[in-house]
C-alpha cells in the first residue's frame, strides 16, 4: 500500500516545529537563570559615605534620608564617616568604588568648591555622577557665648579692635565654612587666626567650650546648641533672612556682596546603571516629600532640592559655576 506523502509532510513539519520550540526554550533558560541569580537592587546593604566627622549637616541630612531608604527599600543604608582633606579622602574613595549602586557619597558644598578650584583638579569627583539633591540651607555666623558681642556690628567692631586675636574654626580646608569665613574676612578688612577641623561637629564642640571664638556653620548643625544657649548666632549667610531664625539679619545687610549657603546631595561612581540612579533619585525625592522629613528641614531653614537625576545634575553644575566665580574673587588664603 503506498505511503501517504501528505501525512509524512505533516509529521515532519510537526517535528520541526517542536524542535524549534524546544530550542527557543533552551535559549531563554540561561538568561532567565541569570536574571533569577541577580535579585533586584538593592539586595544587600548599601554604604553611604559621609566625608566629615559625625555631628555636621551632611551627616544629619543623610541620617534622615537613609532611615527612610532602609525602611522603603528593605536593605540597610549604612552611614560611613570618612573625614579628611576637606572631604577629598571620601570623594576619591567612592569615585574608585565599583559602579554598582552599593557605595554612595553624600556630597556637600565642599565637593562643589573643590570642583571650582583649578588647584585641586583630582578632588572634584570627576568619576562621580550626581544622583539626587538633598537640601540647600543657610549658614550662621556663630560666636562663643562668652565673647562680649551680641550683634553683627558689635562683632565687627570687636574684630577690628583686636586684630589677629580672634580664632575662627572651619569644617576643613575647601569647605563652605572656610570659604564663608574667608569671604567675610576679606569684605570686612579684618584679620584673625583660623583653625581647621575634620568636620562641623568637632568645631562646634570647641566653639561651645570656648577653645575658638567664632565660626560659620549650617543651621542644621548649630540649631540645638543655639537654642540651648551654648553658642550665640549673630547673622545669616544668605541674602534673605531664614524662617528658622527670623530675627537674625543677613550678613549682606552690613557687608554688601556677602552670600553663601550649603548645598547637599548624593553621588555615585561613574558607570552606575541608570536604572539604579533613577530608583535612588525617586526614593530620595519621596523622602524629601515625607511630611516628617519636610518638617524637620523647615525647622532648620533648609530647602529641599528635588527633581530627576538629569535636572539635579544641571543644578549641580550651575552651582559649580557660581562657586567658581566666588573662589576666583577671593584675595588669597586666610591670614
Amino acid at each position: 500500500m503506498p505511503k501517504d506523502k501528505t501525512a509524512d509532510e505533516t509529521i515532519t513539519r510537526r517535528v520541526l516545529l517542536q524542535c524549534a520550540a524546544w530550542s527557543a526554550v533552551a535559549a531563554v533558560q540561561p538568561a532567565a537563570a541569570a536574571a533569577a541569580a541577580e535579585p533586584p537592587y538593592p539586595n544587600r546593604p548599601v554604604t553611604w559615605v559621609i566625608p566629615f566627622a559625625p555631628g555636621g549637616a551632611t551627616g544629619r541630612l543623610s541620617l534622615l534620608i537613609c532611615d527612610r531608604l532602609t525602611r522603603h527599600l528593605g536593605q540597610p543604608f549604612v552611614l560611613d564617616h570618612r573625614p579628611g582633606a576637606g572631604g577629598n579622602v571620601a570623594t576619591r574613595g567612592v569615585a574608585n568604588a565599583a559602579p554598582d549602586g552599593y557605595t554612595l557619597l553624600a556630597t556637600s558644598t565642599a565637593n562643589i568648591i573643590n570642583a571650582s578650584s583649578a588647584a585641586t583638579p583630582d578632588a572634584n569627583g570627576g568619576d562621580l555622577i550626581p544622583v539626587a539633591g538633598m537640601a540647600r540651607m543657610p549658614l550662621l555666623l556663630l560666636v562663643n557665648k562668652e565673647l562680649p558681642v551680641k550683634t553683627l556690628p558689635e562683632f565687627l567692631a570687636y574684630a577690628k579692635a583686636n586684630p589677629g586675636k580672634l580664632s575662627v574654626g572651619t569644617a576643613g580646608l575647601g569647605t563652605v565654612q572656610q570659604l564663608s569665613a574667608e569671604l567675610f574676612r576679606t569684605l570686612a578688612g579684618i584679620s584673625w587666626s583660623v583653625v581647621h577641623y575634620r568636620g562641623s561637629g568637632p568645631a562646634l564642640t570647641d566653639l561651645a567650650s570656648g577653645h575658638i571664638h567664632a565660626m560659620f556653620d549650617n543651621t542644621a548643625s548649630a540649631t540645638d546648641l543655639i537654642r540651648s544657649g551654648k553658642i550665640r548666632a549673630l547673622a545669616v549667610s544668605t541674602r534673605e533672612r531664614t524662617p528658622a531664625f527670623p530675627d537674625l539679619p543677613a550678613v549682606a545687610d552690613v557687608l554688601p556682596g556677602f552670600e553663601t549657603s550649603g548645598f547637599y546631595g548624593v553621588a555615585a561612581p561613574r558607570g552606575t546603571p541608570q536604572a539604579i540612579v533613577d530608583l535612588l533619585n525617586r526614593e530620595i525625592n519621596a523622602a524629601l516629600a515625607d511630611p516628617e522629613i519636610y518638617k524637620h528641614l523647615a525647622e532648620v531653614g533648609a530647602t529641599p532640592i528635588s527633581g530627576d537625576s538629569r535636572v539635579y545634575a544641571s543644578t549641580y553644575h550651575a552651582e559649580v559655576m557660581r562657586w567658581r566665580k566666588l573662589v576666583a574673587a577671593q584675595a588669597g588664603p586666610a591670614k
